[in-house]
């Protein structure tokens, strides 16, 4: 019994999850046995995602794998593979074809698409995510050729852990799920949503290092509300209004109890563009009893603290001498503004009730202040302080004299030349993020915020701009991109074997990004590192958020590592092929 048990300890260090065959202990260098349900080998083995290596297949490899034949004769690295499919990739003019080819490559051979995206981050981030998924999802009916991630309808009620049963990988340890109503700013997309949840967990695997066999996503569709793709013949999902009340909050309540039972306590739910209503809703109920992570509100929070953290270094003063204005006041609005007020009530050890009073909110209707208290919903209402009513973004600014200005409302060009104008009118160096995304949603673009500040901006955005010349200076606009916090995250939730998603968490998180910032980024303007070090990154943001994980007594893998940033790279998955027996 003894060795048994020894072994299955083994199993479970260094690649999260019990790893059965041994392929994460395995060095890079050590054989790993190609499983599927028996050995795969010949035809199967070139059709099986997890382990085809196309040419990559050494004579060795071939003989023993029954391939001969099946293969042309030449072999060549995965260097070489990477090179040919980059250059391919560049031949397409239309983003979306891209995005059409990388997918078409993760279904064809897993680890050369992981190798691709890693190496060349900066470049194919914009493809597998914002601003080119957007499209996606909105034509994800036309485009789509085969399943990714689990289908959960309302055809499904009363047997979602059966559903959960079908998926092939039994251990799983990051679940990221969509309803598909609120996708990026582009609204109701409903089953087309699933672009997300897949995007999302390629970057999990890319920039955190998360095994991708661990990695689920799942869409929920319980109807939409778009009448374009109710009516539109190539729809996929339930042609159906959504489903609401009692009767979403029941599905969902049966979706959280299915995932708990059938994944265990520490697999991480992370809810993805839901609706506001219910993203509030979902996160409140569930984050004392699972471990859920909601990206709109905290991970866009935690990333955004981190910019403004860096950026004090290049204006001075602390956040508490700062007043900030948003313009939206959904998820990301009020997900950062809480934020901003935890982290500021801890540096001056006052309530968060009393840090609040710097941060004000402009919704559809204006400025939200104390009158309008009785109309606001629940999550607006801590954010309405005295102050006469204003009616748009320009007089608040004036009223309110903001020092950041911060855009999540989901509208594009509401970040007008009259505005950028005021902040520049009282502000040496306005702060200016404009974090909606797709590009078309961007409250202003990074030429305007340069231009109309007469380039005195420090401007982040939430979707990629290309570089800003501007009175023969240079200007690099950051890209305030979840993608920087929550690979990392999640990667630090896994290794600590966390229970529960703590706030103080989130601090962590910002913490640790906003110190990978160089005296060689801060010369160049930019409030975040570049995306070409993520995976340093990610393992440092692991390593702090474990660490808090540990001392607030909710992490389960004991005893706690030594050294939490070599045990974060340690666990972290790479795309380099292995060789087989």
């Amino acid at each position: 019994m003894e060795s048994a048990t020894g072994m299955n300890r083994k199993a479970t260090e260094g690649g999260g999850v019990e790893d059965v065959y041994g392929e994460d202990q395995a060095t890079e260098e050590q054989l790993v046995t190609p499983w599927t349900v028996s050995v795969a080998s010949g035809y199967t083995l070139l059709r099986d995602p997890h382990h085809n290596k196309g040419l990559a297949f050494t004579e060795k490899e071939r003989d023993a794998h029954y391939l001969r034949g099946l293969l042309p004769p030449a072999i060549v690295s995965q260097g070489l593979q990477e090179k040919k499919l980059m250059h391919n990739l560049r031949q397409y003019q239309v983003p979306l074809q891209r995005y059409m080819a990388m997918m078409d490559l993760q279904e064809r051979n897993e680890r050369l698409f992981y190798k691709l995206l890693v190496d060349n981050v900066e470049e194919l981030l914009p493809i597998v995510y914002t601003p080119t998924v957007g499209e996606a999802c909105q034509k994800y009916g036309s485009i789509f050729r085969r399943p990714q991630g689990l289908y959960i309808s309302l055809k499904e009620k009363g047997k979602i852990l059966e559903v959960l049963k079908n998926w092939p990988e039994k251990s799983i340890q990051v679940i990221v799920v969509t309803d598909g109503e609120r996708i990026l700013g582009l609204g109701d997309l409903g089953c087309q949503g699933m672009g997300i949840p897949v995007g999302k967990l390629a970057l999990y695997t890319a920039l955190g290092g998360v095994r991708p066999s661990s990695c689920l996503p799942i869409t929920i569709d319980v109807g939409t509300n778009n009448e374009e793709l109710l009516k539109d013949e190539f729809y996929i999902g339930l042609r159906q209004r959504r489903a609401t009340g009692q009767e979403y909050a029941d599905f969902l309540h049966e979706f959280m109890s299915a995932v708990k039972q059938n994944y265990g306590e520490k697999v991480l739910v992370q809810f993805e563009d839901f609706a506001n209503h219910n993203a509030f809703e979902l996160l409140s109920k569930y984050r004392t009893n699972h471990l859920v992570f909601n990206d709109d509100i905290q991970g866009t929070a935690s990333v955004v603290l981190a910019g403004l953290v860096a950026a004090l270094k290049l204006v001075g003063g602390t956040l508490l001498e700062h007043t900030f204005l948003f313009l939206g006041a959904g998820e990301a609005g009020t997900g950062i503004a809480e934020l901003i007020a935890l982290e500021m009530s801890k540096q001056m050890k006052a309530p968060v009730e009393e840090t609040r009073k710097k941060i004000w909110l402009v919704d559809s209707k204006g400025l939200i202040v104390s009158s309008r208290k009785e109309s606001l919903q629940h999550f607006k209402k801590p954010w309405a302080h005295e102050h006469e009513p204003v009616k748009n973004l320009l007089d608040a600014v004036k009223a309110i004299k903001p020092t950041i200005l911060i855009g999540s409302s989901g509208v594009g060009q509401t970040f007008t030349q009259e505005v950028v104008e005021a902040m520049s009118s009282f502000n040496e160096k306005p702060i200016i993020l404009a974090l909606s995304n797709p590009t078309s949603q961007s409250e202003c673009t990074a030429e305007q915020a340069y231009t109309w500040s007469k380039g005195r901006a420090i401007f982040a955005s939430g979707s990629p701009f290309d570089p800003v010349e501007y009175n023969g200076k240079t200007f690099v606009p950051g890209q305030s991109n979840n993608a920087y916090i929550f690979p990392g995250f999640g990667l630090g939730l896994v290794i600590s074997g966390a229970i529960r998603v703590h706030d103080d968490m989130l601090l962590a998180a910002s913490e640790a990004l906003a110190q990978q910032v160089t005296k060689e980024n801060f010369e160049k303007g930019l409030i975040y590192p570049p995306f070409s070090n993520i995976r340093k990154i990610s393992a440092h943001i692991a390593a702090n958020v474990a660490a808090k994980a540990y001392e607030l007594g909710l992490a389960s893998r004991l005893p706690r590592p030594q050294n939490l940033v070599k045990y974060a790279e340690s666990c972290m998955y790479t795309p380099i092929y292995r060789s087989y027996r």
